[in-house]
C-alpha cells in the first residue's frame, strides 16, 4: 500500500488536501506552510509547480505562480524542495503541474526524480486521460499515482476511461471553469459523484472553490475528501505568521470529522 492509498484506507475518514504554490511568496514560507498544514491535519499536500500559462487556475493561484516564477522557482528547485519536505513531513506529497515543465525537463527523468524525492503522485490539469500514456507509463513504473481530473461536464465515456486508469484518487472539479473561492456548493454534485462511482472504486476528492468549513462539511458528506487552495493562498497573503491558515485548516478538519 502506498502513502496515498493509506490515507483512504481508514474507514469513514474524509481526507483534507491542501494546495501550496511552491516558492510563493518565497521558499521559506512554502516550507513553513507545508509543515504547518501537516501538523494541523492535512492528509495530502499538493505542491504546485509554477507555470507561465496556468490556464486551469483562477486569479489567486495565477498571481502566486507569477510571483514564484519571478522568484526564480524552477522544476529543479521544486524537486529539491520536495526531497527536503518528504523527510520532514509524514504525509503524501503530490506535484500539481502543467505538462510543459515536465516535457521540458524530460518526462522519464522528471518522474524518476520525483519518485526519488519522495513524491507520491502527480496531477496534470492540461493532460487529458486520452493523451496520458507518455506520462502514465513512467509514473506506474516509478510507483507514482497519476491523478486524473473530471468535471461536472465530463461525459460517461471520459468517466469510464478515467476509471480504468485512475489511481490514488480522482480529482473532481466542483464546477467547470478555473480555481477560486466560491460561496456555495454547486447543485447537482451528489449526482456527479454517484455517476463516477458507478465506474470506479477509486476515492473521489472535490476541489475548486472551497473557502469555508461549512462547504467542506457539506462536500465531506458526498465525497471521500476535499481540496483547498485559493483560500489558503489568500490567508497567507493576509497573515505572514500563518496563524490564519492554521486556524482555517483546524476548522476544516473539525467539519470533516463529523461526517
Amino acid at each position: 500500500m502506498n502513502k496515498i492509498d493509506g490515507v483512504f484506507s481508514k474507514p469513514g475518514h474524509k481526507a483534507l488536501i491542501g494546495y501550496v504554490t511552491t516558492g510563493y511568496p518565497d521558499l521559506d514560507t512554502t516550507v513553513r506552510l507545508v509543515k504547518l498544514l501537516a501538523r494541523e491535519g492535512c492528509d495530502i499536500i499538493e505542491l504546485g509547480i509554477p507555470f507561465s500559462d496556468p490556464v486551469g487556475d483562477g486569479p489567486v493561484i495565477q498571481q502566486a505562480s507569477f510571483r514564484a516564477l519571478q522568484n526564480g522557482i524552477t522544476a529543479e528547485k521544486c524537486l529539491a524542495l520536495a526531497e527536503y519536505l518528504s523527510s520532514e513531513v509524514n504525509i503524501p506529497l503530490v506535484f500539481m503541474t502543467y505538462f510543459n515543465p515536465v516535457w521540458n525537463f524530460g518526462v522519464e527523468s522528471f518522474v524518476k526524480r520525483a519518485a526519488f524525492a519522495g513524491v507520491s503522485g502527480m496531477i496534470v490539469p492540461d493532460l487529458p486521460v486520452e493523451e496520458s500514456l507518455q506520462l502514465g507509463g513512467p509514473c506506474k513504473a516509478s510507483g507514482l499515482d497519476l491523478i486524473y481530473m473530471l468535471s461536472p461536464a465530463s461525459s460517461k465515456k471520459r468517466i469510464a476511461m478515467t476509471a480504468v486508469n485512475a489511481s490514488g484518487f480522482i480529482y473532481l472539479m466542483s464546477v467547470t471553469g478555473v480555481t477560486g473561492t466560491r460561496s456555495q456548493v454547486p447543485a447537482g454534485l451528489e449526482q456527479v459523484i454517484a455517476g463516477i462511482r458507478q465506474y470506479s472504486t477509486v476515492p473521489v476528492c472535490v476541489g475548486f472553490g472551497i473557502s469555508s468549513a461549512a462547504q467542506a462539511g457539506s462536500l465531506g458528506r458526498l465525497a471521500d475528501g476535499v481540496i483547498v487552495g485559493s483560500r489558503l493562498i489568500q490567508l497567507v497573503d493576509e497573515d505572514a505568521s500563518l496563524e490564519k491558515a492554521g486556524c482555517f485548516i483546524r476548522k476544516l478538519k473539525r467539519a470533516l470529522a463529523v461526517n
